[in-house]
């Protein structure tokens, strides 16, 4: 079995990406290795699922009608519209004309995970003034409950460890994120902007006093942060805790039918149920448009008290979202919870790594222990973690939302 202490895997300064990665700029770095025929096919990929129109995750390829609806969530719409128009003053004229982008770009859809520079869009974090990225956390704190602030900045920060384990800060920080804003601040029209990076990918939309944010990607390596400025906390707990208690406190028949793989490398997954990117992730960066067959056990098959755990289950991983906004994601999220799944991959003893994933047709969630990355160990561990948010069947980026304020705009 895999260590549980992460510093057991750390690499060597004989590694290729960190001996010969000292100094070098995040794109002088990224060079190389998307020169490489895994990372060319890779990138191929994704170039062909962003070119394709997007219609939303979906259990069948057939988006479901009627699930969402325009709504007046008592979002904070003009917090969000003065921080991001006093970011945006603080920023040069070209640095605004490279991050803004109309509110239907294909950009939206551009993000992803590694510390690889894969594109070029946007602006970066990094290279904007000590003022804007001031300005940017206001722009955080505005969309964001106070929980969900302090979440997001410690996983931006948790980049930052990253780099100082391996003298590495000129490639992982805690500004080495992409930005883009879509469409113009405005308290009534669409609009909205994301970060994406290594381990964070964050699509905030908002329509007036309703918001979406989705999809989100969250990871760390390892998960447990001890900053040189003094700085520790862990990453991710409440998300493992709460998801191993709920399949600890089902009944072994019901264990047995939500276990849908035993190992977390099983022999038995198809081709399309794990890869290198993603690994055990189904809703990972560019696929928006995936088909997502219902796997596991329903929870209309839960008992009270198992069905009100998972509802606590899916609040957690929506903690970032303001209050208003996340209470009437709860309500949606509930409404259809007899249309809900669950299903685990390897084992639930309390020692063990493992992936679970709930699906509805208005929430789709995924927590996967990984394998090594900047760490050495070959098997998944627990202290690193991947955890990704989507909503199916079209609202990921908002965009059932935008579709229904054109509509009503064009009677």
């Amino acid at each position: 079995m895999t260590s549980t202490n992460y510093r057991s895997y750390l690499l060597s300064e004989s590694y290729d990406r960190v001996g010969k990665s000292h100094g070098l700029d995040p794109v002088t770095y990224s060079q190389p290795v998307l020169a490489t025929p895994q990372a060319v096919a890779l990138k191929a990929q994704w170039d062909r699922l962003q070119d394709e129109p997007f219609r939303g995750i979906t259990h069948d390829g057939t988006p479901e009608a009627g699930l969402f609806e325009l709504a007046d969530e008592d979002f904070d719409i003009g917090l969000a519209v003065s921080a991001m128009e006093a970011m945006l003053a603080t920023m040069t004229e070209a640095e605004r004309a490279a991050a803004r982008k109309p509110v239907d770009s294909r950009n939206w859809r551009g993000w992803y995970n590694p510390e690889l520079v894969f594109n070029t869009e946007g602006v970066r974090l990094e290279n904007l003034s000590e003022a804007s990225r001031d300005c940017f956390w206001d722009v955080l704190a505005s969309c964001t409950s106070a929980r969900g602030f302090q979440k997001i900045r410690q996983l931006m920060k948790a980049n930052l460890f990253l780099g100082e384990l391996y003298g590495l800060t000129n490639i992982m920080n805690q500004w080495s994120y992409h930005f883009e804003v879509f469409g113009t601040p405005s308290l009534a029209e669409p609009w909205g902007w994301h970060i994406y990076g290594h381990h964070v990918g964050f699509n905030v939309f908002m329509l007036g006093r309703q918001m979406v944010i989705s999809p989100t990607f969250m990871g760390t390596e390892p998960n447990e942060i001890v900053l040189k400025s003094g700085e520790f906390y862990a990453m991710f707990k409440d998300e493992e805790a709460q998801g191993l208690a709920l399949m600890q406190s089902l009944t072994p028949e019901l264990q047995e039918r939500a276990t849908i793989f035993k190992r977390m490398e099983d022999p038995a997954m198809p081709a399309w149920r794990f890869n290198f990117a993603d690994q055990r992730h189904l809703g990972g960066a560019f696929q928006d448009n995936r088909i997502i067959p219902l796997e596991g056990v329903p929870a209309a098959d839960f008992s009270r008290a198992q069905r009100q755990a998972l509802l606590d289950l899916c609040e957690t991983f929506h903690v970032h979202w303001p209050d208003g906004p996340r209470h009437a994601r709860m309500r949606l999220i509930e409404k259809h919870l007899d249309r809900t799944y669950w299903s685990w991959i390897g084992g639930h003893g309390d020692d063990d790594p493992f992936y679970f994933h709930i699906q509805s047709p208005v929430v789709m969630l995924e927590f996967d222990h990984h394998s090594g990355m900047w760490l050495s160990n070959s098997h998944p561990a627990k202290f690193h973690v991947h955890v990704i948010s989507r909503i199916p069947n079209g609202n990921d980026y908002g965009k059932a939302l935008l579709a229904l304020h054109h509509s009503g705009r064009a009677r």
